[in-house]
């Protein structure tokens, strides 16, 4: 797996990949733009530019699927985004404040930091949001 620092992708991009997670095989473009209530034009320019970098494979009216890049970045933006809603929830926000609030800043948190925070809550291995994946962290 290539190194990464967690900061390199948007919030919108980083959002693009989770859903691509989630669905685990081919997409349409027509089911990102709907689900991600982007406009078809939108959806596809940023599905290019994710393209372009490495993160997924895109055959123009067929669909688009995670590369082993993108299908490493993914997972880690998963764990990060269940990491960080675990750590909220210890701290009085219930199970949905947490989960929408990480939504809100989960991209600007680096890895290193991820790897910390995971390291000193003992690497749990569920989440308010779902399940965390460990291979020390779930990402190295």
């Amino acid at each position: 797996m290539s190194e990464f620092t967690g900061l390199e992708l948007s919030p919108k991009k980083v959002e693009y990949l989770k859903f691509f997670l989630k669905k685990d095989g081919l997409v349409k473009t027509t089911d990102v733009s709907s689900q991600l209530h982007v406009d078809p034009s939108t959806a596809t320019k940023t599905i290019n530019d994710l393209s372009a970098s490495g993160y997924v494979d895109h055959v123009p009216y067929r669909g688009v699927r995670l590369t082993e890049k993108g299908r490493s970045y993914a997972e880690f933006s998963a764990n990060r985004h269940n990491i960080l809603s675990l750590m909220l929830s210890h701290y009085g926000l219930s199970s949905g404040e947490a989960c929408a609030e990480v939504s809100r800043f989960e991209a600007f948190v680096s890895r290193s930091s991820i790897d910390k925070m995971c390291t000193s809550m003992g690497h749990p291995t569920v989440s308010v949001c779902g399940k965390i994946k460990h291979v020390s962290c779930g990402w190295e």
